[in-house]
């Protein structure tokens, strides 16, 4: 049976085998693939990946390290797709070093440092996160060829179930043929109705790691992980942010309501400015600022905002354009989303669907995990993702992290529940970094103290994540974790103390 949902742990079951047909491709190009290096077609592939992105490149040195013929199509010229590219690394890249930069600023008296005239050089910020981006996506390429994998630079689209047609970037055509084809395609920006993306007045993640000043002011349409991140980093260097959401929080629904609550009054302290349940009805672009009017969610008065530059972070899309689908019958769901089995199968056995373009979170691990077990289930026969395991992270400053479920979810499914916290302002290495804003919080079962879900906004909350994923995938209790030595003095220790809250006392609180 085909769902429209992805399970929350795939079973660890055998797979029937795929089907198998071959090709030969025609002499002339063939030369011509010789002389330029692209894929050949002469030989059938074990598997063809459409797509460079995590999910993609990571399914196509998985499938390399166990032997397989693979060719890999990726359109964008580079690997790694929009999280190397244009997404999670140059984002990082630009808030770790605004967040150095507003440091300097705001934040040295205090710890005997003095500094004198400091200034913002946008264009070397720039260039040090292109130079972060373009290490990683050779180092990729790297693997590509110790793992023998073929990359083909170009646009791909489906001619038949076993055979893909590429648009290759240098020009011409070639097409490649696959035993089994894994569709990566990722996801997109979600447009807003009514304003047209220019990537310089109106512009989405893309045109926000790529602005050439900074902007006097800056709207977010959108208050989730991406809207957040990136007005952060532009409040930081000057601009006067003001983030609208429809929803009564920040932060998504995936994040808890308290963390949201205490996240926003963090990040209000640092200049940012929040309109929550608050509609966007439409914007003007016709002069040199851009013009939002707004109204309150449930409806009221407009109101009508002005800034040099808005920035859309309403969410991202499934993206097949172009894919040829239709030349084989596959279809996507209401949401844009390839439909697929619990083995990543689509309708078609041979051709599975992995990533962003299908089911589950938006985001870069999840997409490795899932590449790695469709690998697993097409040589081995069965595989794993643990959907209830898969953190999310927001790199602001303090970070916030978080992993299984959240308070409010927990009350929706009437589970009876307990919750403990600890304060990093109580965390010794917090007070010696002079970093103490934010939270640990756990949630644990009433009855058995199996651990539901973690939340934590601090410092290094994102690294401090990994050991709560761990206690989640090995159905860890809160006096597991209480009781586990966590070397002193460290930020972690306000993890351990969280759990001990949970399950009876915290000791520095």
């Amino acid at each position: 049976m085909f769902r429209s949902v992805v399970p929350r742990a795939a079973p660890r079951a055998l797979l029937r085998p795929v089907s198998q047909s071959t090709f030969c491709a025609p002499n002339l190009y063939f030369q011509g693939r010789l002389r330029r290096g692209y894929a050949s077609e002469a030989e059938e592939k074990d598997l063809v990946i459409i797509g460079g992105g995590v999910a993609g490149y990571v399914a196509a040195i998985k499938a390399g390290q166990a032997g397989l013929k693979v060719a890999c199509i990726e359109k964008r010229g580079s690997l790694g797709g929009t999280c190397l590219n244009v997404g999670c690394i140059p984002s990082k890249s630009l808030l770790n070093n605004s967040h150095l930069y507003h440091t300097i600023l705001h934040d040295t008296k205090a710890r005997g440092i003095e500094v004198g005239d400091v200034t913002l050089n946008l264009g070397a910020m720039m260039k040090a996160k292109e130079t972060s981006v373009s290490g990683l996506t050779k180092g990729i390429e790297f693997l590509f060829k110790k793992n023998n994998v073929e990359y083909i630079k170009g646009t791909g689209a489906f001619k038949d179930e076993h055979t893909v047609a590429v648009n290759l970037v240098e020009g011409g055509e070639t097409e490649v043929r696959g035993k089994n084809i894994f569709i990566a395609t990722g996801s997109e920006a979600t447009p807003f109705p009514g304003l047209t993306i220019d990537e310089e007045k109106v512009i989405t993640s893309t045109g926000a790691i790529a602005l050439k000043e900074v902007p006097k002011k800056m709207i977010v349409i959108g208050g989730g992980i991406i809207g957040l991140e990136m007005g952060s980093v532009w409040s930081r260097l000057g601009a006067e942010v003001t983030v609208v959401e429809y929803l009564g929080q920040i932060g998504g629904p995936g994040m808890d309501n308290e963390i949201a609550k205490l996240t926003q009054k963090l990040l209000t302290k640092q200049g940012m400015k929040f309109k929550l349940n608050t509609k966007v009805m439409g914007g003007d672009v016709s002069t040199s600022s851009v013009a939002i009017n707004v109204e309150a969610a449930k409806g009221g008065k407009e109101e009508s905002l002005d800034a040099d530059v808005v920035l859309v972070a309403i969410g991202r899309r499934p993206y097949t354009a172009g894919l040829g689908l239709e030349n084989i019958g596959l279809e996507t769901d209401e949401r844009g989303r390839l439909i697929i089995d619990q083995e990543f199968r689509t309708k078609i056995p041979h051709i599975r669907s992995i990533g962003d373009v299908t089911f589950g979170p938006m985001l870069a691990h999840k997409a490795e995990e899932e590449a790695v077990a469709a690998i697993e289930y097409l040589i081995k026969g069965y595989g794993h993702v643990n959907y209830g395991a898969i953190p999310s992270v927001m790199y602001t400053h303090p970070e916030v992290a978080w992993v299984g479920q959240n308070e409010q979810e927990l009350k929706a499914a009437d589970v009876k529940y307990k919750t403990g916290s600890f304060p990093f302002s109580a965390n010794s290495r917090a007070k010696t970094n002079l970093d103490t804003e934010g939270i640990v919080k756990f949630l644990a079962d009433a009855k058995t103290d199996r651990i539901l879900g973690i939340h934590i906004v601090g410092p290094n909350a994102g690294e401090m994540i990994a050991e709560g994923v761990l206690a989640l995938e090995y159905g860890a209790s809160s006096e597991d974790v209480a009781r586990t030595s966590h070397a002193h003095p460290t930020l972690s220790e306000a993890f351990k103390e969280a759990a001990m809250a949970t399950y009876d006392k915290a000791i520095h609180y």
